[in-house]
């Protein structure tokens, strides 16, 4: 329960993400690291199959995290083990206009995972406290009534859009889905250094968008961002957890173990098979040997 209860954040106490840890506190043996994510994909990798048989329960995982941290690439490690046709993964971008016709969470509820199955969220309803926070011009377009201008918007509004998150997040974990939070916390130093590379490395150029670099002058007030909206949502109930991000094998380690000792707790079992189902069986099995080959 180390990894778990470390980078917990449950609203017990409010989180400076200043004073949060970007880093491991000592150098990481990357092959032993690697080692034991392989061990924690196997795990998943069981877990799994018993949440889909008994198809009562669902996992969200959200990622949360500035440019560069490495969602895309934790989510190809970690997940690399489950089986895809219970595991899927929705990247929420830009609204579309049939979904700024509805409200905010509506296409985030269409993509909650069914039972028996694990969703990730690269990006999630958090955007919309997050982006929308740090530049609220968007919300001009968002279709909101009394909403013309920048000027219009209070900060009760955030405030209530905190509130409805803890509804909907409290909503799902009573309909039996386990929401799993993470936010990458990575330095704006490493964020750098991970820029460059995409610039310098030709393999890498594909990933490098001059946006990301426009976006970071903004660095101080998404810190404050994720800073409120983490405070504002973590529960005993649905949780954050702030991942130390600027070494990235660190980060799916801490990841995958998380994810375990959550799942583990879920208590999962196959079904029980009764004593009437075991004699059906028996029939159907003896039919099968007294038939042709």
């Amino acid at each position: 329960m180390q990894a778990e209860q470390e980078f917990r954040v449950d609203g017990s106490q409010k989180i400076k993400l200043k004073d949060l840890a970007t880093a491991p506190a000592k150098e990481v043996d990357k092959e032993k690291v690697k080692a034991e994510i392989q061990k924690d994909i196997k795990k998943l990798k069981e877990n799994q199959e018993m949440l889909y048989a008994q198809d009562r329960r669902g996992v969200l995982i959200v990622f949360q995290a500035m440019d560069a941290a490495g969602k895309d690439s934790m989510i190809e490690h970690v997940m690399s083990g489950v089986n895809p046709q219970g595991t899927s993964v929705t990247s929420f971008k830009a609204p579309s206009t049939l979904e700024l016709d509805h409200d905010y969470l509506w296409r985030i509820h269409t993509q909650i995972p069914q039972r028996g199955d694990i969703k990730i969220f690269n990006r999630s309803h958090y955007e919309d406290v997050l982006i929308a926070r740090v530049h609220p011009e968007i919300l001009v377009g968002n279709h909101l009534p009394g909403i013309n201008s920048v000027e219009d918007i209070k900060e009760s509004l955030y405030e209530k859009r905190y509130q409805h998150i803890r509804h909907f997040e409290d909503y799902l974990a009573d309909e039996g889905f386990v929401i799993l939070k993470f936010f990458l916390h990575l330095s704006k130093k490493e964020q750098k250094n991970r820029f460059v590379r995409r610039i310098e490395i030709p393999e890498k150029n594909w990933k490098f968008s001059e946006a990301d670099v426009t976006e970071r002058q903004y660095w101080d007030d998404y810190q404050k961002a994720y800073e409120k909206a983490i405070n504002a949502t973590a529960t005993k109930e649905n949780p954050w957890y702030v991942i130390p991000a600027d070494d990235k094998w660190y980060s799916r380690y801490l990841v995958s173990e998380i994810l375990n000792e959550r799942i583990k707790e879920m208590k999962l079992s196959y079904p029980e098979v009764t004593d009437a189902r075991r004699a059906e069986l028996q029939t159907i099995l003896a039919k099968l040997e007294d038939g042709e080959d």
